[in-house]
């Protein structure tokens, strides 16, 4: 019997979040963003499962796109970060792949580079985060080198949110505004499209759903805004991953006394603790608190203790049937990946990205 930590991916799960994503802006085409290994789900098995229904795939470098069309997946995908030298450019026309530009290095590679046939383009505004894409001032004189170059087939206009996880926050607006007007500067063609909402915009703003939209980790199943409110009134979301493991001993620990590393947990009376098949060597987050809660038998017990590079520890001192051998849920059905980055001081991105070669993925 092998170690008992396992990543259940649920493919029908998967394909109900994107149909949520279609229904809610059925005009539009869809990037499935499978950048990161799919947030840690699988690049090639989740890529395999949306080919059908994707319009074209979002990644993050021209390695994960390759391993893509190496598995056979022939759907448009698009580079979001762009290229990282000229070398890169050849392969992106030998892969046949699209890449956003969006810096004067990267658009003068492009132009001074011979190519056998022209890309598929996605020219990158800045249009307020600050991070990557031509300021407004440079993006119109950008855009017309691009229309005039033999190196270029399609032209899509992209942008990116910086705060549509907080859909009050006025900077949604002003990007709004500032994609609109550098795009009225532009006269848009016929044949040129616009991209600007992610998981949360398309959530939340039909007005940024333009030509493309683009969700990422809507489509695993995690709610992208900081608060959870706003999507009552919307179709659920169903969680892809779910990280399990089992009970691999069970401990009485007499009131007083502390268990693991440390001692950060002690018993207030008389307690049956369960050690779980677990830990930070898996990608469990070390900084979980006491209390973060797992699911056994259908209920939640709290951490007990710091958790460790093999194995954590969890008061079971309420499920009294609890055994060696039952399995212990450590987030996703019935228990949110979000509750687990809120006891441990990160986001859900995080955690379902940092799982390691030691947990078994199973595809469902």
């Amino acid at each position: 019997m092998t170690r008992p930590i396992e990543a259940l991916i649920s493919l029908a799960n998967l394909r109900h979040n994107f149909a949520q994503a279609r229904d809610l802006s059925p005009a539009a085409k869809i990037m499935a963003v499978v950048k990161a290994n799919a947030y840690g789900h699988g690049a090639i098995h989740v890529a395999g499962a949306l080919t059908p229904l994707a319009d074209a795939f979002g990644v993050a470098s021209l390695e994960e796109a390759v391993e893509l069309r190496e598995a056979g997946i022939a759907s448009p995908i698009v580079l979001l970060s762009g290229v990282f030298g000229r070398e890169q450019i050849h392969e992106v026309a030998r892969y046949d792949l699209a890449t956003v530009i969006h810096s004067a290095e990267q658009l003068q590679l492009l132009l001074d580079t011979p190519l056998r046939r022209p890309l598929d383009v996605w020219l990158k505004l800045d249009s307020g985060m600050h991070r990557l894409g031509f300021q407004a001032s440079e993006f119109c004189r950008a855009a017309q080198r691009l229309r005039a170059a033999k190196q270029v087939a399609k032209l899509v206009f992209i942008s990116h949110l910086a705060c549509a996880d907080q859909p009050a926050q006025s900077l949604n607006a002003t990007q709004l505004a500032t994609f609109r007007r550098s795009l009225e500067q532009l006269n848009v063609r016929n044949d040129e499209a616009l991209s600007l909402a992610n998981s949360a915009a398309l959530l939340t703003r039909p007005d940024m759903h333009f030509d493309w939209v683009r969700p990422g980790v809507m489509l695993y199943g995690v709610n992208p805004l900081i608060d959870r409110e706003p999507l009552a009134a919307a179709p659920a979301l169903r969680p892809v991953m779910t990280l399990r493991s089992r009970i691999i001993s069970i401990q009485t620990v007499s009131a007083g006394e502390g268990v693991g590393y440390g001692e950060t947990w002690r018993a207030a009376e008389n307690s049956r603790i369960a050690v779980v098949a677990a830990g930070y060597g898996d990608g469990y987050p070390r900084h979980a608190v006491n209390g973060c809660p797992v699911l056994i038998n259908g209920q939640l017990a709290p951490l007990a203790g710091r958790v460790s590079m093999d194995l954590l520890s969890v008061d079971i001192s309420a499920i009294p049937d609890a055994t060696v051998g039952d399995v212990v849920t450590l987030w996703g059905e019935g228990l949110p990946v979000e509750t687990i980055a809120r006891y441990s001081e990160t986001i859900a991105y995080e955690l379902l990205t940092g799982l390691n070669q030691r947990v078994k993925f199973t595809y469902v």
